[in-house]
């Protein structure tokens, strides 16, 4: 029997048949650096042969238990794409939602600018206007009806227009 290098994880079973590492490659449809690194962190049970190659050993109901690569890669392939679809179909959503949102934000800045615009029509003069009847007033005129007077604000402090605007 070959030299044991202390790596394989155990003697391999009756029915395991024993392969170079090319041909196991080729078995699980995988590359040889893969079989290596599987030999390396002790997953394949292996041997040195007296020819100086490394032989692994697989079970030989491998075939049976596990799908073959054909196999495997197709119901990979087809995994993917269901995962490709379900991304697009979020990715489709989101850019709706964001559309949504940028409308939303756009109307929004619209009537705020708008209503920015309105401020000053709505806000009072600092300063009393005159009526034009109370700087030619007539003698014998009749005053105008008094208009409710203002609380008498705080010095240094002006009335809220809202205030002004409202009673």
């Amino acid at each position: 029997m070959g030299e044991d290098t202390g790596r394989d994880t155990g003697s391999p079973g009756r029915d395991a048949q024993r392969v170079t590492i090319a041909e196991a490659a080729k078995i699980l449809g995988v590359k040889e650096p893969a079989i290596r690194k599987r030999i390396q962190r002790g997953t394949l049970d292996h041997d040195k042969g007296e020819d100086g190659r490394t032989y692994v050993y697989l079970d030989a109901g491998l075939d049976a238990g596990i799908p073959g690569p054909q196999t495997d890669q197709r119901d990979r392939i087809e995994e993917l794409k269901d995962q490709i679809g379900y991304l697009r179909d979020q990715l489709a959503e989101e850019r709706e939602a964001r559309r949504r949102a940028d409308t939303i934000i756009a109307q929004l800045t619209q009537a705020n600018a708008t209503l920015a615009a309105r401020i000053p029509e709505l806000e009072a003069p600092s300063q009393p206007r005159e009526s034009p009847e109370s700087a030619s007033e007539d003698p014998g005129a009749t005053p105008p009806p008094q208009e409710q007077q203002e609380p008498p604000s705080r010095p240094g402090r002006q009335v809220p227009w809202w205030r002004r605007l409202f009673g």
